[in-house]
This record gives structure tokens, sequence and C-alpha cells, in this order.
């Protein structure tokens, strides 16, 4: 620029162009080109770029590149790609680099444009996402639900072991918690778990459970078009704000729920930030979101998936290719089946009948002990290869006990043991436990003895243990000192000594 002032301002008092050239050491095209801006106008290119050797295959690449839009994201065309095709299939004898360049500026030319949205209050977009975590010491992949709404951006973020449809309506009956009302209309991908079909007509045929949450808080549901996450971006963009936020490092909880609760505190937490291009907290802002929104219906929505089964011979049903128990006194029978984003739960007509923690493994069996104990106390030979038992961690006095009932009584004292196990039906493990320890201290090994004992601490009561209502019980024999003997013992002693 001080060049260019310097050939500005001596032309203006008087030097012709070709003195200035000469005495500046220009061109005088350049000194022509100084006096006609003032300032560099930069390079101007006055006619389009030739390309002799790849003008004639420019309708080829594009045709290809065209082609593209409709292939799967990892099998398009690369630079090299499109290069190579040319040279073996159409007699390109050009250089890899004039191809790249014109690629690249195809790509350039054709990228998509969005138009910035507003977005008025009480309406609500939401998506999941997924991230590595460490729950109870096993790293796992989580799946965690992102609900926002895009006029304050106030967030909710809540996270599951599963993508299931379960999870998907579980995560908006927290999030209606979470903020007290419910929004008007929310704004959703295509996702299976929520659109079963979409018909010909741009319509979606939506799943069961989805369609009945929907009934019942009264929400319009709008989808973006497939494959385009651009038409929800304000839940999209919280997804990629909490992986890298909430879940950077890798989370460390010991259980789901002490997650879920972190999660909520960094919610409340993002109301007090201040987003670019905003005056106000997302908390100022959500309050309009607030003012719009609807109240929820008083019972909230039972988040689970409903469907029916059928006990088999092992007393087992079977959900989501896993198998559960019930008791066996339900085999062969139909029952229905609830399941919950963490419980399992199975009834036949009226009365529940089993609950299990939710396995997201494929082909797990989960088998609760109680549900065997009768089938086991009649067919007793199965008592040590008993699957369900396997594994059934009890206190240490139950095995003392099981000892010393099969040494005092044979076959029988295994019936005995399975009917003591069978108290566990009714009481709780502690009661049983101290009813075992007590009974294991009196030398009163059965089954008697131990129910006796159980009712006794239920009761507040002091335990009396008559022989002739429980014959089963052992007889003392204590017998009382001789002075005989104990002179004998001395008379040993001496003849020793």
């Amino acid at each position: 620029m001080d060049l260019y002032l310097k050939v500005r301002l001596a032309c203006s008092q008087g030097m012709s162009q070709r003195e200035a050239a000469k005495h500046f050491n220009l061109s005088r095209d350049t000194v022509r080109k100084m006096l006609s801006f003032s300032v560099p106008p930069g390079y101007r290119r006055q006619a389009e770029i030739k390309r002799p050797k790849l003008d004639g295959f420019t309708g080829i690449i594009d045709s290809i590149k065209e082609a593209d839009r409709s292939m799967p994201l990892k099998q398009r065309h690369t630079a090299k790609r499109i290069f190579d095709r040319l040279r073996t299939e159409f007699g390109f004898t050009g250089g890899y680099t004039i191809v790249k360049e014109y690629v690249r500026d195809h790509e350039r030319r054709h990228r998509e444009m969005f138009v910035p949205l507003a977005h008025p209050p009480s309406h609500a977009q939401a998506d999941f996402g997924e991230a590595l975590v460490i729950i109870g010491g096993v790293e796992q992949k989580a799946y965690f639900f992102a609900f926002d709404l895009p006029h304050s951006d106030a967030p909710y973020v809540r996270a599951y072991p599963a993508a299931t449809a379960e999870a998907w309506v579980d995560g908006h009956v927290h999030a209606f918690a979470f903020f007290g009302l419910k929004p008007l209309s929310i704004l959703y991908d295509n996702d299976r778990c929520l659109v079963a079909k979409i018909l010909p007509d741009g319509t979606r045929k939506r799943a069961t459970l989805f369609s009945a949450f929907l009934s019942h808080y009264v929400i319009e549901d709008r989808y973006g078009r497939p494959g385009k996450g651009n038409d929800k971006g304000a839940v999209e963009g919280l997804v990629g704000y909490s992986r890298r936020n909430f879940m950077v490092p890798i989370p460390r909880f010991a259980t789901w729920e002490a997650f879920n609760a972190w999660l909520e505190a960094q919610c409340r937490l993002r109301q007090n930030d201040t987003l670019r291009g905003e005056s106000e907290t997302i908390g100022e802002r959500l309050k309009r979101d607030l003012a719009a929104m609807h109240p929820l219906p008083a019972p909230a929505f039972e988040a689970c998936d409903q469907t029916s089964g059928q006990v088999s011979s092992q007393a087992l049903v079977r959900y989501k290719t896993n198998d559960y128990s019930v008791p066996v006194s339900f085999g062969h029978q139909e029952v229905w089946i609830r399941g919950y984003v963490g419980e399992v739960v199975i009834g036949c007509r009226g009365e529940i009948i089993a609950r299990h923690p939710r396995s997201y493994d494929r082909e797990d069996v989960s088998f609760d002990p109680l549900h065997y104990l009768p089938l086991i106390e009649r067919k007793i030979n199965a008592l040590d290869q008993a699957a369900p038992l396997q594994g059934w961690d009890l206190p240490d006095v139950f095995a003392t006990l099981r000892r010393l009932m099969e040494a005092r009584m044979g076959k029988h004292g295994k019936r005995e043991y399975v009917q003591v196990l069978r108290l566990l039906e009714t009481f709780e493990l502690a009661e049983v436990t101290a009813a075992v320890k007590q009974a294991l201290s009196l030398s009163a090994v059965s089954f008697d003895a131990v129910k006796h004992l159980v009712l006794c601490r239920i009761e507040q009561r002091p335990p009396r243990l008559d022989l002739d209502v429980y014959p089963y019980l052992p007889r003392a024999t204590v017998e009382t000192t001789r002075v005989s003997a104990y002179m004998g013992l001395l008379g040993c002693a001496e003849a020793a000594a």
C-alpha cells in the first residue's frame, strides 16, 4: 500500500506514467492500474478457465455426482475413484489434480443451504443420542433421550440401556415432570419405535405404544423428512452438546438412577447460561415457554410395552428373546406381560405373579428361586442340580442347617430344608436368617422349630419348643454327675502317676 500511495501521489503532482514506471521500477500497465483504482483491486479473471483435457468429461463427472445422491453415504465416488473411472472407461488422459479441483468445486456449488428458523414458545423437539458410560463398573453404551424447547433452548436429558419404545415414552414422561407442563407439539425423526410405516401420501402410521402416549397427553406430533436431521436442528444440537459436555470424561455411576439424577442437575444448571446472540438466560426465556404450555393430565402415562405369552413346562415366559420365571403353579397357562424400562412384570388374569429386573441381553434367563421351591420339595432329588438355585446367595447359616438336617434325617432332611427355604415366600430373609441362627444355637434343627422361632420373632413373644407338639425335634439327654465316676477319674490319674 505504501508503494501504491507513492505512485498515485507522484502522478497527481505532474509526473507522467512513463516517468513513474521508470522511477519506481514498475511496468506502465501496473502504473495504469494504480491510477485507475484507489485501492488494489486484487486479481480479476476476465475469461473463464479453460481445461482442454477435462472440458469434454465434465458432463460425465456431473452425472456421476448426481447419481451419487441416491447412494449410501459410504458408497459414493471419491475424486480418486472418478479419476480412475475416467481413465479406464472413458479414455481420459489428463492429470488427477484438475479432476480433484473440479469435483471439489462441484461439491461446493451443490452443497445444501439452510434457512434460519424462528421458534414460537411451547413447541418441542425430541431425539436419541449414544455415548459410552460406566454403570456399576461395567463399560457399556448409553442411549440418552434428548428433549429440547427450541424457543428457550431449555434441555432435558435422560439415559437408558437401550433406545426402545418404552424408553422413548418414559423419557417424555420424565421430561414433562421436569418442566411440570406439556408442549403443544413435538417434532421427531422417523424412528421405527415411533413410526411403524410411512404411507405413500407421506402420513405416518404410528407404533401402538407411541399412539397411546399421544392420545393420553393430547399432543400434536410432527416429523422431519427421512434422513434430514437439520429439520430438527435444535435437538440435534442438544445431542451433540450433551455428548461433549455431559459424557466427557466417560461418566462413572453406580446405577442408572444416580446417573439420571446427575443429568437432571446438569439440565437445571444449563438454564443459567446465556447463549450467543441472546440477551436473556435460558431460564428467563423458559418462562415464555412455560406460559404457553398446557397442564398435565392427572394420571401419568404408564410407559410399558404390553403383550401376552404362555408359561412353558419349565415355568418360563419368553419376552423379547429372554426368559423370565414364574411360580410353577402357573405352568402352561396364558399370562400377560408388561415390559418397563427397568422391569418386566408378569401376571395371570388380574393377579401379578412375577417381577424381574429387565435384561437387555439376548437369550438370557432370569430365575427367581422361590418360584421353583414347591416343585423341588416334591422332586427332592433335583435339589443339588436345580438351575434356579445355582448362585442363590444365602447366608452361611443355611448351609450349616442343611448339613445338620441331612446328617440327622437323611433324605427327609433335604425336604425339611426346602420347607425352611419356602418360609422366604412369606417372611423376609432377615427374619428367617435370625430364626435359623437361633435354631442352631438351641440345637433345634427342624422346619417346625425354625417356623416357630420366626413366628415368635414377628409376634414378639418368647419361644416355647414343646416336644409333644414338635415330635421331630431331637430330644436332649442330660445325665447328672456321679461321684463314683469322678473318683474313677482320680484313680486313673493316681495309677498313671
